[in-house]
């Protein structure tokens, strides 16, 4: 990608008037709206700060001609599903509660999950910042050493899942969000994107009934 007749550098901002080039191909920025599902690797930081020196997630998307951004979060040491957009109408709909989708994460954590903490898990827990929704937990296996479950959850708590697990009694060892509302991680592999189909993306800004 060019900006301007010169290779664009990492985090470059476009402006009204820049001749921008994908493949020798001329493309207005902010043109088209554009929304990909990305696989966030772990390690890997959801903000475009300038200040930060660590991976960002808009590292992987130098070669798309938009001025993209993220939306939601997800934690640093955490990976999976996120979505990255110059959509800002979807981004909106997407953050706001009436539009709230659920979210499954697949957790790796330590410790046996018994049939109390996952009654626990599912009917909500006590956190700093008050009492979670009610959630749904389907055990993959539990043993003494390590634990794999999946979790659906719709609220947006910072670390919630892994303050769920701890409250529980759990360290999270890993953590991977396979699933938001309609669209499934499946198929892409960390640091992978696509982007999501015009069905997708009405399912996930619709209202909830």
């Amino acid at each position: 990608m060019t900006l301007n007749g010169a290779p664009a550098a990492i985090g470059a901002v476009y402006n009204d008037g820049d001749a921008v080039t994908v493949d020798g191909k001329r493309v207005e920025p902010g043109s088209h709206k554009v929304v990909y599902a990305f696989y966030k690797p772990k390690n890997v930081i959801c903000t475009s700060s300038e200040k930060e020196d660590r991976v960002k997630v808009l590292d992987y998307f130098v070669d798309e001609p938009y001025r993209l951004y993220t939306v939601g979060r997800l934690d640093y040491d955490s990976e999976g599903l996120i979505f990255v957009t110059n959509d800002g109408d979807f981004a909106e709909k997407l953050m706001h509660p009436r539009y709230m989708k659920n979210k499954t994460y697949r957790v790796l954590c330590s410790g046996e999950v018994t049939e109390q903490d996952a009654a626990r898990l599912a009917s909500g827990i006590l956190l700093e910042d008050g009492m979670t929704a009610p959630a749904e937990v389907t055990v993959k296996r539990s043993g003494k050493e390590k634990s794999e479950l999946f979790l659906t959850i719709h609220e947006g708590k910072n670390r919630q899942v892994r303050r769920m697990l701890a409250a529980t009694g759990h360290d999270t060892l890993r953590l991977c969000r396979v699933s938001i509302g309609n669209v499934k991680l499946r198929g892409l592999k960390p640091g992978e994107y696509r982007e999501l189909t015009r069905e997708e993306t009405e399912e996930l800004t619709a209202a909830k009934e």
